[in-house]
């Protein structure tokens, strides 16, 4: 449809009927949303959107339990399907007509701006999508920043080669099958260096105080690794996917978009949520590089491959909390709405994703929400 083609009118009859066959729209006021697509990766889970099929969200967007950001807006009105009959959004209840009263959009100046929202309100103008994003980036300066923290849900082409593009895509259970025997494997060939008993720490400095390393120790080790990882997760995520490039300088604001700010863009993209193997093992071997240089040999590996082993679960877990729906109340749960939240309205904090341990003691824990008691 053109970009200016009216919009479609629905009676709440077609509404209801299409609700029934599992559909899932929503509306707010008279503006029609069709979130089908969108109800697996809600963080407040599919059944909460479920419920609410057919009815007016304009009150519950504001919360509890969630005050929308205007990403959130935003993000909504790409699932934006048309109007209801005059007069027949009555024939839909409205959970509370005082609340259904406040628009959660308004039109102006040829875009629907979200309420308390006074910017374009889907700046797909700034980039050509027909064409590679990733050498179009530079260009936006200034813009860069606000523009690459507004989700959209749509793939992102990066490269003009279909044979870069394929590497730059990994599908979820590639790291698992490429990283999983790794660990066996090095955890196999730690466990049995140790049982030789040779290991001995302080060894370098002086031999009539070093400690002999047994071999039940690599359990101990090995979770080491797997701490020192979680701490690598956070630093990594903060301040080298977040570096904020400086507006001027076209490579390093490309660099970022590859490495970040395409999955800030597009968080949804199943293929780009994972880190491709090829990249992954330059990376890997540095770390793996600069352990061996610090720890007796075996030590080092044993360190090592429980740090590999933490790396394999937050791909995973990073995966599974953009695409999975996570039990009300579990643990998971509360990590995939912290998340998202780190996506859609605090990209300045949140940085732990397989645990949030680390926002703790750097101070860059996103806050609960604390809505007012009414009267």
């Amino acid at each position: 449809s053109g970009a200016m083609a009216a919009p479609r009118s629905f009676s709440a009859a077609e509404v209801r009927a299409r609700c029934a066959q599992g559909a899932c729209l929503v509306r707010c006021r008279r503006r029609l949303y069709d979130l089908s697509g969108f109800v697996r990766l809600h963080p407040g889970g599919e059944q909460l959107l479920r419920r609410r099929a057919g009815t007016d969200v304009s009150a519950a967007l504001d919360g509890p339990p969630h005050r929308h950001s205007a990403n959130a807006r935003r993000w909504l009105e790409q699932y934006y399907v048309g109007e209801m009959e005059p007069g027949e959004e009555q024939g839909l209840a409205a959970r509370n007509p005082a609340a259904a009263a406040q628009l959660c959009a308004r039109y102006r100046g040829g875009v629907w701006v979200p309420r308390g929202y006074n910017r374009c309100l889907l700046p797909q103008d700034l980039v050509d999508w027909q064409k590679p994003l990733l050498w179009q980036v530079g260009y936006l300066g200034e813009k860069y920043d606000e523009w690459v923290h507004q989700p959209v849900d749509r793939p992102i082409r990066l490269f003009h080669s279909d044979f870069l593009e394929s590497l730059s895509k990994t599908a979820w259970y590639v790291v698992f099958m490429v990283w999983a025997p790794v660990v066996l494997y090095l955890s196999w060939v730690s466990y049995t260096s140790l049982a030789q008993g040779n290991t001995r720490l302080f060894s370098s400095f002086t031999t009539e105080y070093s400690i002999p390393v047994h071999k039940y120790y690599f359990p101990f080790i090995f979770l080491l690794g797997m701490f020192l990882w979680s701490l690598l997760e956070y630093l990594i995520h903060r301040f080298v996917f977040h570096m904020k490039p400086p507006a001027s300088n076209y490579y390093l604001i490309t660099l970022h978009f590859l490495l970040h700010g395409q999955h800030h863009k597009s968080p949804f993209d199943s293929s780009r949520l994972v880190f491709p193997p090829v990249p992954a093992s330059l990376v890997i071997g540095f770390f793996y590089g600069v352990l061996q240089l610090l720890l007796p040999e075996v030590l080092g590996l044993s360190v090592f491959v429980g740090g590999l082993c933490g790396y394999v679960i937050y791909d995973m877990m990073h995966y599974y909390l953009h695409y999975g729906s996570p039990k009300k109340g579990t643990y998971l749960y509360g990590l995939k709405a912290y998340h998202v939240k780190h996506h859609f309205e605090h990209q300045k904090s949140g940085f732990g994703i397989s645990t949030r341990f680390w926002d703790h003691p750097f101070r860059t824990l996103i806050p609960e929400e604390t809505f007012e008691k009414e009267d």
